[in-house]
């Protein structure tokens, strides 16, 4: 997840997080790159996994004194169920999506949320919280990508619909670093059938791919985004990119959703640079995992109902 963008001013002006992203890319040119043998699922994975971040990522493994970083390795059997969860209510506005732009670290759909009108309620929330904007994490092969995983499963990408509470807070930047400031619905991505509703982000791709660039999108339904099933695993946890504050209620989506081999290329064909500099492509975009603790992972379902 990635801190605001400054809607005032220029997507192109740089930033102290742009700034950021380009030491940290100078740090990598003169580190020399090293190619593994990959292996999808287990230890050999998530080594493989860590090794191939994006510089952002490289940093301490959680926030000083942080005891509820994320992401997290979902443990399926570990997972409490909780017959308190209610059903999450999804209730968003097309027409309030105002344009996609390149932040530099990955492409971010921007949404109005001046209004109530779009949001999420209900499920482990106590409050409205309206949707600010969406983006997605993916890897450089099909093997990695996603923030999460589950039972040391890694998927190809992952997409966030973050969203801030308007009852308690004014604003989402206040939002961000207060408790129960922000909520994040994760939808995990995988291989199979090309997804229709997804394709309307990957035609505009071409025109944002150079860091800071934008571009305007008419009516877009995030929520035809979302897996038919709603069952869900949520916990208390952290931003994943700086200021990694740990305001936020995740509620991670069991199912994923289908895209094409074509839909994910599309996404790696964008550029970390900006326009005139050295060009690095944007892949292994998503934080290591962090460790639990003594933290709760709680589900809106029964693990029995899977077989388990």
């Amino acid at each position: 997840m990635l801190r605001p963008p400054v809607l005032g001013r220029s997507l192109r002006r740089s930033s102290g997080f742009s700034i950021l992203v380009k030491q940290m890319w100078g740090a990598l040119r003169s580190r020399p790159q090293r190619l593994e043998r990959w292996c999808s699922q287990g230890p050999c994975a998530q080594r493989n996994r860590n090794d191939a971040l994006h510089p952002l990522c490289k940093g301490p493994v959680s926030a000083p004194g942080g005891t509820r970083q994320s992401p997290i390795n979902i443990r399926w059997r570990d997972s409490v169920y909780d017959p308190q969860l209610k059903p999450l209510r999804v209730s968003y506005a097309a027409a309030s999506c105002l344009h996609v732009w390149n932040t530099g670290y990955f492409f971010q759909v921007e949404f109005d949320d001046s209004a109530e009108g779009s949001g999420i309620s209900g499920g482990p929330l106590e409050n409205h919280y309206r949707l600010k904007q969406c983006h997605f994490h993916w890897g450089a092969a099909n093997e990695r990508g996603s923030e999460h995983t589950v039972d040391d499963r890694v998927y190809p990408a992952e997409l966030h619909l973050v969203h801030w509470n308007s009852v308690k807070y004014r604003s989402y930047k206040e939002a961000l670093t207060g408790e129960n400031g922000v909520a994040v619905i994760g939808v995990f991505l995988k291989l199979g059938a090309h997804h229709e509703a997804l394709q309307k982000l990957v035609e505009v791709l071409p025109e944002i791919k150079h860091k800071g660039a934008r571009a305007v999108m008419g009516p877009f339904q995030p929520a035809r985004l979302l897996p038919a099933c709603r069952d869900y695993w949520t916990y208390a946890g952290s931003l994943t990119t700086p200021p990694l504050s740990e305001s936020v209620t995740w509620v991670i989506q069991k199912q994923p959703i289908e895209v094409a081999r074509s839909q994910l290329a599309a996404f790696r064909s964008l550029l970390f640079s900006a326009l005139g500099e050295e060009e690095h492509s944007m892949v292994d975009n998503y934080r290591p995992l962090q460790p639990l603790m003594n933290r709760k992972v709680r589900s809106s379902f029964r693990a029995v109902e899977e077989g388990i």
